[in-house]
C-alpha cells in the first residue's frame, strides 16, 4: 500500500526529534563533569564520617612523625 508523502515527511521528523532528544539523554549521562561532581560528592560523603576523618589525621601525623624522625637521624 503506497503511503502519502507528507506521511512519511512527517513520520521522518518524529524519528529525527526521537533520536535527538536520546542522544541529548546520553550526552547528559556520559558528561564527564557529572561523574566528577558524584565522585567529589561522594568522597566528602566519606569524609565527613569521624572515623575516616580522624583516621586520617592520624595517619598524617604518624607520617609527619616519620619523616621528622627520619630527617633528624
Amino acid at each position: 500500500m503506497a503511503r502519502d508523502p507528507d506521511t512519511i515527511q512527517r513520520e521522518i521528523e518524529q524519528a529525527r526529534d526521537a533520536l535527538a532528544d536520546s542522544l541529548d539523554a546520553l550526552g547528559d549521562r556520559a558528561n564527564p563533569k557529572r561523574f566528577v561532581d558524584a565522585g567529589r560528592d561522594s568522597v566528602q560523603a566519606r569524609l565527613s564520617d569521624p572515623r575516616i576523618r580522624y583516621g586520617l589525621i592520624a595517619l598524617g601525623v604518624l607520617l609527619l612523625a616519620a619523616f621528622i624522625r627520619n630527617l633528624f637521624r
